[in-house]
């Protein structure tokens, strides 16, 4: 049989971040041009792909369950082939992996991805593939081809790879290698076809994409970058994963004046113990990060903050555990996400003293999680009957009712607005006002009667096409 016979399907199966579903996007665009059927199906497929996550012991169990569920379907079925790429094989050795997991046909890392049509049809001719010892240097362009996966109204983009951050819980600068930003040119073309395709909301990612252009041109850019996706056609972009030292007056000013950058700012901070954050190795402290983010609310009274802390960290006391939950109780933060340590091999916290108990890291988790929800009415009560801009997602349980989003919730992570009394079309915007919560995380709107009856030309706009699966 042919090495790609018109009816050859691939599925690609990804893990992880936005930053790996990019990856896979850029993936099912290149098989695409080299001829291949693309298919959301694993059991229609002949081939698949796992795009794998190997940040934390989770995702790299998740991402062992999933090849292993996949390899049962190849001796069952039509599957003839399976392929492992992504940061599993950059996280440990390629032929490591390869050993542990011999129903993998190849394995490729991070540094391979574009070379995966010529692995496909070498795994369809019956080749094998170890592929992810090259250091890692990929840096996709808005010239390559790509398929999104991600409704057609959203869109992520990556603005860099790689971190140079010396976090000591951390793998991601093993795994994605140094810090490389994309030129703006190149993005700022991408976010313009994007708005041309009908995008709405542009996700900008990284991570670290507040030190975006810093290794390109010097300086940080990512304040000229805001300025200048300020003049395309998209109607949001979104900042995640901002690093609190380059939060610069700047950056924050470019935020506040730019027309369609959301006032939203995710800025993982990981603890306020200034004790745990300088054995984190991270920048910053209590005092700083309080003095930031009030910067940040000066320049942007509605902005909503989110961020991630690690409890549980290696010599973490009570009394650092406290220290997090009344710096919590002072900024009163949007969303928070909270992990539990992971000790991951390889690493400087992994060799460190007085490992908190993997139970007692839990409740920890539990307790901070618990003490966001009790924060959460005072946090609520700052939009409550407020006018927003809602994006329309899809259609909810009930006619005419909706699942949005607000400029104030980021897809995946956050919340969704569920708004009522609207017919309209995924793809929308409307303007609404906040009426209620449902369950923690979630708002209750309803239509804002001033913009009903009237011309909706400045909130309203022809709903996008379907995306690309």
């Amino acid at each position: 049989m042919s090495d790609r016979s018109p009816g050859t399907q691939v599925a690609i199966v990804s893990l992880g971040c936005a930053k790996n579903l990019v990856d896979s996007e850029v993936m099912a665009g290149l098989l695409q041009e080299a001829g291949f059927g693309l298919t959301v199906e694993a059991d229609e497929a002949d081939v698949v792909v796992v795009n794998t996550c190997g940040f934390i012991e989770p995702a790299q169990r998740e991402a062992i369950t999933t090849i292993l569920e996949l390899a049962r379907a190849k001796q069952a079925g039509r599957l003839r082939g399976l392929v492992v790429a992504g940061c599993l094989p950059r996280r440990f050795s390629a032929q490591e992996v390869a050993r542990e997991l011999p129903e993998a046909d190849a394995v490729i890392g991070t540094a391979e991805l574009p070379l995966i049509a010529d692995v496909v049809r070498g795994v369809l001719r019956g080749e094998r593939f170890v592929l992810a010892e090259q250091a890692p240097s990929f840096l996709y362009h808005d010239r390559m081809p790509r398929m999104r996966s991600t409704p057609g109204h959203l869109a992520y983009v990556k603005v860099s790879e790689g971190c140079d951050h010396p976090c000591t819980f951390c793998t991601i600068p093993r795994i994605r290698g140094p810090y490389r930003s994309r030129p703006m040119e190149s993005i700022v073309e991408e976010v313009e076809r994007l708005a041309d395709e009908g995008v709405q909301e542009v996700v900008l990612i990284g991570q670290d994409t507040t030190m975006y252009g810093a290794d390109l041109y010097g300086r940080l850019m990512l304040p000229e970058l805001l300025r200048r996706l300020g003049r395309t056609g998209v109607a949001w972009v979104r900042l995640l994963y901002a690093y609190p030292a380059h939060v610069t007056p700047e950056l924050v000013a470019a935020m506040a004046e730019a027309p369609n950058v959301c006032h939203y700012l995710d800025m993982p901070l990981q603890h306020a113990s200034d004790r745990i954050l300088r054995a984190m190795r991270r920048w910053g402290n209590r005092r700083a990060y309080e003095t930031l983010l009030a910067r940040v609310r000066e320049a942007m009274p509605d902005v909503a903050l989110r961020t991630t802390f690690i409890v549980g960290f290696p010599g973490e006391r009570e009394s650092d555990l406290q220290a997090l939950l009344d710096f919590m109780e002072a900024v009163e933060f949007d969303h928070v996400g909270v992990f539990a340590y992971a000790r991951e091999e390889g690493t400087p916290s992994a060799a460190m003293e007085e490992h908190v108990p993997a139970r007692e890291r839990r409740r920890r988790r539990a307790t901070v999680m618990a003490h966001q929800q009790r924060l959460l009415d005072r946090v609520a009560a700052r939009r409550m009957q407020a006018p927003v801009e809602l994006l329309l997602e899809r259609p909810g349980r009930q006619p005419g009712e909706w699942v949005a989003r607000s400029a104030y919730q980021a897809p995946e992570v956050d919340g969704v607005t569920w708004v009522r009394g609207e017919h309209g079309t995924a793809g929308q915007r409307i303007r609404g006002r906040i009426t209620g919560r449902q369950g923690p995380y979630d708002f209750l709107a309803v239509p804002d009667p001033s913009d009903l009856g009237g011309d909706r030309a400045p909130w309203y706009n022809r709903p996008t096409s379907a995306s690309v699966r």
